[in-house]
């Protein structure tokens, strides 16, 4: 039992069968944000669908690269490849130094036979048929009697199906080295400010189970300038155009800072790590006083975008602020406007037009506790809402340059400009060379294995009253081909 299941495990019906099983099984993590990839994403689809996240979250689809039934198929594949090439590869090396097989006892009954006589002699034949199909790239064997010539040509058939599976196995091992020693991060940068390659400046951080997350190249980054824009008409008006950041980066402490831009799909690498530009947003600047008139808030704050209009949910929280602490929630509209039921929304994602509406919350934010929260979520638990005077909750309403006061003497908010941030990736795979090697060199054997035509001729001349008769016979090993192409030029050639 142990032999037949190793024996199916490794053939190349099961290994074809798990490579498509991969391919299905990486479907959902196309379809579905992927808790290493994008966290925001992932929350807010847990939003959307409260029903069908617990399911999913059964099933590993928001980490299904990671999960077990993804690497189950990954190993069983690897496994299936090692067990299925190498001994082909050994069964290719003994063929390589084979002789090629004798001819039939009865050639015409081969699909592709001719035959003809000549007055020559039979030894002058051989020798001029062993000329010509070396001409044509045939390796060329003399019978053991002397007799007949065998020719075959075509490894390179059979070459290329197994290099395209070692390829495989190649792609195989490279990610899978990428996956245990690599690492990904991803963080916000706002523009005028910047980023150490820290795991304390991670908003999330995702590293192998054999990477050494203490150990990260010591650069530095500052985002001088973050620009979006978008079409402005047609069909895919408020559709991204650019993307692109620009600064400066410092490789290591005490070296020159460099310039850099990022674009889409145009990183800026630091050795074996690279930083990808994966989104952008707006900060508004906001600053907060409280009922003393004191500053205790200031700065950008990141609102994270929601839909393709780029409204931008966001916190600001003020631990500092007297008599209170103060939690603010609510929303950018990049170019404002309001909806058929006065209600404020936004009409493209680019700022024409910037508006903050915020909603105010006072009372204890559970920064004491102890216990870690979100920048970007705020616990309601121990706060309450603040109301005007006729009951209602408080919603402001502000556009840069505007500054609103807070009832019971609360403070003021004042929405000072708006900043754009780069959302970037860091990631580092190691030998990321290797699975791109390994799929280009498996294309080229694919093609090489598709193009190459395997056949075998045998050239028989024997004398019979006074005349040499001569029989030649191809064999093509391909079903496709036509099984007398070729056979009227070698003779030609030979008579």
């Amino acid at each position: 039992m142990i032999r037949w299941s190793w024996r199916q495990l490794t053939s190349m019906r099961t290994a074809l069968l798990l490579l498509l099983l991969l391919a299905l099984a990486a479907v959902p993590g196309s379809l579905i944000p992927q808790q290493g990839v994008d966290s925001i994403a992932v929350a807010r689809f847990r939003l959307e669908h409260p029903d069908l996240t617990p399911w999913l979250d059964r099933l590993g689809m928001f980490s299904v690269y990671t999960s077990p039934w993804f690497s189950a198929i990954y190993l069983l594949l690897l496994v299936s490849l090692v067990g299925c090439v190498v001994p082909r590869s050994l069964t290719y090396a003994r063929t390589l130094r084979a002789r090629p097989p004798r001819a039939p006892s009865r050639l015409h009954r081969l699909p592709a036979y001719a035959t003809y006589d000549t007055n020559r002699a039979h030894t002058e034949v051989l020798a001029d048929a062993e000329r010509v199909l070396r001409r044509r790239r045939f390796r060329v064997d003399r019978g053991p009697d002397g007799d007949e010539v065998c020719a075959e040509r075509g490894y390179l058939r059979e070459a290329g199906n197994l290099v395209f599976h070692l390829s495989l196995l190649v792609v195989l091992v490279g990610v899978a080295v990428g996956s245990l020693w690599g690492y990904r991060g991803n963080v916000i940068v706002v523009e005028g400010s910047g980023f150490s390659n820290t795991l304390t400046q991670y908003d999330e951080f995702t590293a192998g189970p054999l990477a050494d997350g203490a150990s990260l190249p010591p650069f530095t980054l500052a985002l001088d300038q973050m620009t979006a824009t978008f079409q402005t008409g047609g069909s895919q008006a408020g559709q991204p155009k650019s993307f692109a950041a620009a600064g400066s980066l410092t490789p290591a402490p005490g070296l020159a800072a460099d310039p850099f831009d990022i674009s889409v799909n145009h990183p800026v690498s630091v050795g074996s790590t690279s930083v990808f530009l994966v989104g952008s947003g707006y900060a508004p600047v906001v600053t907060i006083r409280d009922g003393a008139g004191q500053v205790v808030s200031s700065g950008p704050v990141p609102f994270l975008p929601t839909d393709a209009s780029y409204v931008s949910e966001g916190v600001i929280k003020v631990p500092d602020a007297a008599p209170t602490q103060l939690g603010l929630e609510g929303f950018f509209l990049p170019t404002a406007a309001r909806d058929d039921e006065g209600l404020p929304v936004s009409v493209f994602p680019e700022g024409l037009n910037p508006a903050l509406s915020l909603f105010v919350w006072r009372g204890d934010l559970g920064l004491d506790d102890g216990v870690p929260q979100s920048v970007y979520s705020l616990d309601k638990d121990g706060l309450q809402l603040v109301e005007d005077a006729d009951g209602g909750p408080v919603r402001l309403l502000l556009q840069p340059g505007e500054t609103a006061a807070l009832p019971d003497g609360l403070g003021s908010v004042s929405f000072d400009r708006v900043a754009e941030f780069a959302r970037l990736q860091v990631s580092s795979a190691p030998l990321a060379w290797l699975p791109l090697t390994g799929l280009v060199v498996a294309v080229v054997a694919l093609v090489a294995s598709l193009y190459a035509r395997p056949r075998r001729v045998w050239v028989r001349a024997r004398e019979a009253d006074g005349r040499t008769v001569v029989e030649v016979a191809v064999l093509d090993r391909t079903t496709r081909a036509d099984p007398k192409q070729g056979l009227d030029d070698i003779v030609a050639e030979l008579a």
